[in-house]
């Protein structure tokens, strides 16, 4: 069964060449930069060739939640027809260099249509998408803090864009803004963890020396997906 994904790359590496083919532009965007802009809908259709972008959604009050992050050979963000509300409040930051073949939003549509390949492996992806907001609505948001935590360092070593499981290359700020819990209980939380030497604490990354008790504290509806 596959497990809820807050790191996403090479879902989309076997169609490289089909996206050359059509119309397109490379555009890199250097650390810092958006992607997609807030305030802004759907006006372009990204396929990631390197690098690592974050998605976040702002409050009116100016909060910031992360909902996942993409890297190499994903599509970002997708293709739908409608444009929604919610697109003017949501942005895609390049947490590195990150160098993209930009499409418009219709040229991806027609594409889309196109390809039935593609067509499916869209459709496969939002699949994800919906999995991990019904895991966090439905599981993730009972949870106390310190469980939260458990959870999503096992989930994110899953899919680890070091490509090493042991190494979750988030900060502590990451976690709290993906959690939407406080910094504050965010290090108390971890503090706990390497007390108990799950983890060892590094300057932007985690290492996780103890699988089995960190398993061991995760939820059943985690190590089970």
């Amino acid at each position: 069964m596959l497990i809820p994904r807050y790191f996403f790359s090479d879902d989309y590496t076997e169609f490289y060449d089909f996206f050359l083919s059509r119309p397109h532009r490379h555009r890199t965007f250097q650390k810092g930069d958006m992607i997609w802009n807030l305030g802004e809908t759907i006006r372009y259709v990204y396929y990631i060739k390197s690098g690592i972008a974050k998605t976040f959604v702002e409050h009116e009050d100016g909060y910031h939640k992360i909902l996942h992050f993409h890297s190499n050979g994903t599509v970002f963000p997708g293709c739908q027809n409608s444009a929604f509300k919610i697109e003017a409040s949501i942005g895609t930051e390049a947490l590195s260099q990150v160098e993209t073949l930009e499409f418009t939003r219709e040229n991806f549509y027609q594409m889309y249509q196109e390809n039935m390949a593609l067509n499916a492996r869209i459709l496969e992806t939002y699949s994800m998408y919906i999995n991990l907001f019904i895991y966090e609505s439905a599981h993730q948001d009972y949870n106390n803090a310190f469980i939260k935590i458990c959870n999503l360092l096992y989930l994110f070593s899953i899919h680890s864009p070091a490509r090493t499981p042991n190494r979750i290359d988030l900060t502590q700020q990451d976690i709290a803004d993906i959690l939407a819990i406080s910094l504050v209980n965010v290090t108390t939380n971890l503090a706990k963890l390497r007390g108990e030497k799950i983890i060892v604490s590094h300057r932007k990354w985690i290492e996780i020396v103890d699988y089995p008790k960190l398993f061991s504290y995760c939820s059943n509806e985690t190590i089970n997906s």
